[in-house]
């Protein structure tokens, strides 16, 4: 038996590994990837368990228990350790549900941005000629108008709410899904299995959902990402100017908004929702940035 017979046979007896374990051993061994999926997840789930997990109700006001501090100070309380608001809110339980408002917003938007800017953006890149010409107009353009200006406008023409801030960011926030997907769509609309499909008889929109669509999601899914980070900021932006997201709704933003005034004397009131806004976007861009260096051309097996 030559050497070559004996590695072959080696290599047919060792089990195949398991795509998911792949997978999972390349998330792990990315710290600041593995790092942001924590502190996201932990995020998540605290702000799922909210019902669960808050100690009083987030809308529950009690004047005589206003500006409470939190447990660290001397005049603090194990009742409310993060303190309590003007209206004598406890600021956990408000926090907790900020989370869920903070989520919500950032995985919706980024949904409707990404259903926009995809499909425009793959329209773009197979069919092109005129059509590529009207759709990277209207890229262009958009990129020509700052969004917070914009968002600040409409908001204030037409109403803060929370439906309004999703929608509004959600057509606000699509530019890079369009530009991702075409230039990643010229890149494959003259690939072998494209072209297969079309001597097969496979209709256009089967080829663009079926075919064209799952090739490009990973470096979609990146930008999805990113652009969660930002709608969430964004819709802080727009709490704290009072365009976005309505009392009592707990808002980190509005709670930023609402804690303005005693931010001389009571510098926590901003500290908390603050940091929480921090470390929530930190966390987001620490899982785009990983998954953007997986999707890397010298990381892919």
């Amino acid at each position: 038996m030559t050497t070559a017979s004996i590695s072959q046979s080696l290599m047919d007896t060792v089990p195949e590994i398991p795509p998911w374990r792949k997978a999972l051993s390349q998330v792990l061994g990315h710290h600041s990837l593995t790092l942001g999926a924590i502190v996201l997840l932990a995020i998540a789930v605290a702000a799922i368990l909210a019902p669960w997990l808050a100690p009083h109700d987030p809308y529950a006001q009690d004047v005589t228990q206003r500006m409470i501090p939190p447990v660290w100070h001397d005049k603090g309380s194990w009742a409310h350790w993060l303190g309590t608001d003007k209206l004598g809110r406890d600021y956990f339980s408000r926090l907790l549900y900020g989370a869920r408002i903070s989520l919500m917003i950032g995985l919706a938007a980024a949904f409707l941005s990404g259903v926009i800017g995809t499909t425009l953006g793959i329209l773009a890149g197979y069919f092109g000629g005129k059509t590529d010409a009207v759709i990277s107009y209207l890229i262009t353009t958009r990129l020509a108008m700052p969004v917070i200006l914009v968002a600040l406008a409409l908001a204030s023409l037409v109403g803060g709410s929370l439906e309004v801030v999703i929608v509004l960011l959600g057509c606000l926030l699509w530019d890079r899904f369009a530009v991702v997907a075409r230039a990643t769509t010229q890149q494959l609309r003259e690939a072998e299995f494209i072209a297969s499909a079309r001597v097969l008889g496979a209709s256009t929109p089967y080829i663009l959902l079926r075919e064209l669509l799952p090739n490009i999601l990973s470096p979609l899914i990146v930008v999805a990402t990113l652009e969660m980070a930002h709608a969430i900021l964004l819709e802080a932006t727009l709490s704290f100017l009072g365009l976005g997201v309505q009392p009592p709704l707990p808002s980190w933003g509005l709670m930023v908004a609402e804690g303005k005034g005693y931010m001389f004397f009571q510098p926590w009131v901003i500290a908390i929702p603050g940091i929480a806004l921090m470390i929530l976007v930190l966390a987001i861009n620490l899982v785009g940035d990983g998954l953007r260096d997986m999707n890397a051309p010298q990381h892919r097996n």
